[in-house]
């Protein structure tokens, strides 16, 4: 059973490397949405499935320097750290515009106070 589960890990987590890779680009142009998280997800994805990709990625000129400090220092830029925390809390505010039970609106927003206190707390380079 786990040989089989193995024979398709890899492959997942290559598809699952570019997915994320093209949230990321996403993320570096629009505004509202944090790129760096997807692409530190990709590198790992690809880092368990193809050593080649994850070197392209970390040697990218606009993909590769964000990820590349978060490995070696745990470092987000002060501009990074605005943008996830601002997206976080829009989140928040549009969240409370629906009718989602509270249970879900105290849920969701411990999650992302956490998640925003993390980022706030991460040294800047």
């Amino acid at each position: 059973m786990t040989r089989r589960i193995h024979r398709f890990r890899r492959p997942l987590l290559f598809a699952a490397g570019w997915i994320l890779t093209a949230l990321g680009a996403i993320g570096m142009i629009l505004p509202l949405m944090p790129g760096t998280i997807f692409l530190i997800m990709a590198a790992w994805c690809f880092s368990q499935s193809s050593p080649r990709f994850e070197a392209w990625l970390l040697g990218h000129p606009r993909l590769g320097p964000q990820v590349r400090r978060w490995r070696e220092a745990g470092t987000i830029d002060r501009r990074v750290k605005l943008v996830a925390c601002g997206s976080m809390l829009i989140s928040f505010a549009i969240l409370t515009r629906t009718s989602a039970p509270p249970i879900a609106l105290w849920t969701a927003g411990l999650c992302l106070l956490a998640a925003g206190l993390y980022v706030a707390s991460r040294p800047e380079p």
